[in-house]
């Protein structure tokens, strides 16, 4: 690797770091939805806003991130986002109330934009040689950082729990444990705010505003000064084929222009496919969806560790053929295999049976908690009421964790009953277990594989320089939109369709993609962005 190529490397790991904030962002939350859910009594919408909140914020915030990357450079509108994670963290650790959460959190999805953004700068900074790896460190930082998430919360519930007088002594508790975990990002928002400082412009950007001489001077670090005058010239002739009028506007327009239809199907798909997967309902509600299976709260946020390593290790496989095997084959046959793994998790809890035994019954009725709310519901006074409403389901088989969570809502009330549902069912589901965590992490391991990184690859090179800032975060937000429907819509999704129906609905939605995908997406390894773009036009 020469000196050049080392450069890019450095510039591309700190911009990268982006998709790490975005990762420890997303998950932080996953292991305090149900104790969020009880400190400020939430309806399934009112979770599902909670945790979408960020997808709805980047939602919002990806218009503008066009505008803001071509006013202001890509460097600027970069340290921007730096800065509204860090706000958003402390914001988010500190809510006082549900509503200031969501704002806190709203604000933190603005700086998820950091993955189109960094896909963007690295895309314009990489040689073409390199340029499928360096895109692909935002993806391989996104899943480290959903890792540490992972293992963070992991590792603040086991010490909120646990008789160590230190931790006492900060304030933790079972109780405020999400606090703290959400807090945990404050640290890693203030490293990367300061390493953004050393990274130069983007030359790109700077020959778009006719500040060439800068350019060439940032592109005397990135490849031997022989190449530079090429690039440049290269670089003008892309920005040049759009009309003289370069506003963001002319840069939409030309996005649905007839010259590039074959891109817009392809980026559209991709787009919305790799979100309507289901990958963000199975990271955020990772520990939700794993308490389903009835093995307690311990083990869930332990297999969620194992999400989070899974993501890791595909990822860097992923890394490592992007550019050896290409972007189609990749795409095309993990979007397979993500179906298969669906399919798999579908299969799994179609098969689950659910069983309330007489001892199980006995045993939530007596907890104080069920107690105390029951009679606050009904107004009948008894020690015993919960076994006595639950009794008439003890030994009833259900064949869904659906008709098991109806049954309860007519025993014990609805408000009730969702309340306690989690420890109910997880008292009497039976379910192979493993076969549910094989198709998950198998689901984790195809995605982040396949659709993840090779997504945002194909974004920094489909789309011409002269309509890159206003493209990429115009097709970020059908996929922020397409996650952000997924994010708010799981918690009632769970309760009205439940994990068989949930799973095969993902499942659907990919085949749809994969067969458009299937006959519309060329290979691009190994092009420049110019031989792209000819490739993917109309021909005369």
């Amino acid at each position: 690797m020469n000196s050049h190529t080392r450069t890019a490397f450095i510039y591309a790991t700190i911009v990268a770091m982006g998709g790490f904030l975005f990762g420890i962002d997303a998950a932080l939350i996953s292991g305090g939805v149900d104790l969020i859910k009880g400190e400020f009594g939430l309806t399934p919408e009112q979770l599902g806003t909670a945790v979408a909140s960020p997808a709805l914020g980047v939602l919002l915030a990806l218009p503008f991130a066009g505008w803001v990357c071509n006013k202001f450079g890509r460097k600027k509108a970069i340290i921007l986002i730096a800065i509204l994670y860090l706000i958003s963290a402390v914001g988010s650790a500190l809510a006082p109330n549900y509503w200031a959460l969501v704002a806190a959190r709203f604000l933190g999805g603005v700086g998820w934009s950091s993955i189109s953004l960094a896909s963007m700068y690295i895309g314009e900074i990489a040689p073409p040689k390199w340029r499928g790896k360096l895109v692909s460190m935002t993806q391989i930082n996104i899943v480290v950082g959903l890792f540490g998430a992972y293992f963070i919360t992991y590792l603040i519930f086991y010490l909120a729990g646990a008789d160590i007088d230190w931790v006492k002594s900060l304030g933790v508790t079972p109780d405020n444990a999400w606090r703290w975990m959400l807090g945990a990002e404050v640290p890693f928002c203030l490293l990367w705010l300061g390493l953004l400082l050393i990274i130069p412009e983007s030359p790109y950007w700077l020959i778009y505003v006719q500040r060439s001489e800068e350019a060439e001077a940032k592109l005397a670090k990135l490849m031997p000064q022989s190449e530079i005058a090429t690039h440049v010239s290269e670089i003008r002739e892309s920005i040049d084929e759009v009309a003289h009028e370069r506003s963001s506007w002319t840069e939409l327009k030309t996005i649905f222009s007839k010259p590039m239809r074959l891109i817009f199907i392809i980026g559209i798909t991709i787009a919305i496919a790799q979100q309507s997967s289901g990958i963000n309902a199975v990271l955020l509600y990772a520990q939700t969806i794993f308490k389903q299976l009835g093995i307690g709260e311990n083990a869930a946020f332990v297999q969620a560790i194992w999400v989070g390593l899974t993501s890791v290790i595909f990822t860097i496989l992923g890394l490592l053929l992007v550019d050896r095997l290409g972007r189609r084959p990749l795409i095309i046959w993990g979007m397979v295999w993500i179906i298969a793994s669906l399919g798999l998790c579908a299969y799994a809890f179609h098969e689950a049976r659910y069983v309330l035994s007489d001892q199980s019954i006995t045993e939530m009725a007596e907890d104080a908690k069920i107690a105390k709310s029951v009679v606050a519901e009904t107004g009948v006074q008894s020690d015993v009421l919960g076994a006595e409403l639950l009794k008439p389901l003890a030994g009833v088989e259900f064949d869904s964790d659906i008709a098991l969570r109806r049954a309860v809502y007519d025993a014990l009330g609805k408000e009730n009953g969702s309340k306690h549902f989690n420890k109910l069912l997880e008292a009497s589901i039976k379910i192979n277990a493993k076969l549910v965590l094989l198709g998950i992490l198998s689901f984790i391991a195809a995605f982040h594989f396949s659709v993840g990184p090779v997504m945002w690859v194909l974004f920094s090179e489909i789309f011409p320089a002269s309509v890159r800032g206003m493209a990429i975060p115009f097709f970020a937000v059908v996929t922020s939109l397409t996650s952000w429907i997924v994010q708010f819509f799981f918690p009632r999704q769970l309760e009205s369709m439940g994990m068989t129906y949930i799973f095969l609905f993902y499942a659907t939605t990919v085949a749809i993609g994969l067969s458009i995908l299937f006959f519309t997406l060329k290979e691009t390894k190994n092009m420049s962005i110019e031989e792209i773009q000819a490739a993917l036009s109309p021909k005369a």
